[in-house]
């Protein structure tokens, strides 16, 4: 079987799914390895447990003021894929929706998981959608095939 083939036989047997609350999580799933799980599959560009968790809490949590969903990948009960999108409340020059989060288990990279996770965020988002992305992380290329563009430099100011 060619390499393409074995990708496009693993893709028929992922399911993706939108989830919006934390009542929506697979029975096999909680909050806290969902957490893990985008913790340890964005090394080595992860950010600390605890923010992922505000992340989780924000898009998946009961604050009538935040908002989002997550888009989860998996078979059966084999967490695959990952992403957490957030709603801004804004839209033209901020888009509606941000991609906080992306993540695919670093065993099943190269098998088109995160393709099929940002196409199905595409398919569920209204508006645009930015991500913030470093320079050096591999993950950019699977976001400029996917369309996003690098038009703005980011710059922030910390008071430390």
């Amino acid at each position: 079987m060619t390499d393409s083939a074995t990708d496009n036989q693993h893709l028929n047997s992922l399911t993706i799914e939108r989830v919006d609350s934390y009542g929506e999580l697979p029975s096999w799933l909680t909050r806290e390895a969902l957490g893990r799980f985008l913790h340890e599959s964005l090394k080595p560009y992860e950010d600390p447990y605890e923010v992922v968790l505000d992340g989780l809490d924000y898009a998946l949590g009961d604050d009538p003021c935040r908002g989002g969903f997550v888009v989860l990948g998996h078979r059966e009960a084999e967490l695959l894929g990952a992403v957490v999108i957030l709603y801004t409340g804004m839209h033209g020059y901020v888009p509606e929706n941000l991609l906080l989060f992306i993540a695919v288990d670093p065993d099943s990279r190269g098998q088109g998981i995160g393709g099929s996770l940002i196409s199905r965020v595409f398919e569920e988002c209204k508006g645009e959608v930015k991500l913030h992305v470093e320079h050096d992380n591999p993950a950019r290329h699977l976001y400029e095939r996917s369309g996003f563009k690098s038009k703005y430099l980011e710059m922030r100011w910390t008071s430390e």
